[in-house]
């Protein structure tokens, strides 16, 4: 299948709160997906830390890319699981959603979110359910 990553683009621009947030897809290819965010005040908690619903924010979203871009049979998730590593101290966010299962019926993927400095920020592991259209 060749990858088409504008309309890939525009498809997922629908998803918006990550849009609206600043999350853009840099790749996809064969049950991945690499998606960042460039750092903004917004982002920033009380003390000037990165907020945590932003890595989890741009985590679901890489694996909602990963698991839905080429548009077969819709895939939700149906399970979370958030480790919080470390402090961005970079300028930008970048996460990486690879699959480490892929069943009938489910599939699951790990996402790594960097900082652009290489810093580990989070590690996610999503379970996700693949529905059958009607």
């Amino acid at each position: 299948m060749e990858i088409n990553i504008e309309e890939i683009r525009e498809f997922f621009k629908n998803d918006r709160f990550a849009t609206e947030n600043g999350a853009i897809i840099d790749e996809v290819g064969e049950n991945f997906a690499q998606v960042s965010l460039e750092i903004e005040p917004r982002h920033l908690n009380a003390v000037g830390g990165v907020m945590g619903g932003v890595p989890f924010m741009l985590s679901d979203f890489a694996f909602a890319v990963a698991a839905n871009w080429k548009r077969e049979a819709p895939v939700v998730s149906v399970n979370s699981n958030i480790a919080f590593a470390g402090a961005a101290k970079g300028k930008r966010l970048i996460a990486r959603a690879e699959c480490v299962k892929d069943g009938r019926s489910t599939c699951v993927y790990l996402i790594k979110v960097n900082d652009d400095l290489g810093n580990i920020v989070t590690e996610t592991m999503i379970t996700g359910f693949k529905k059958t259209r009607p």
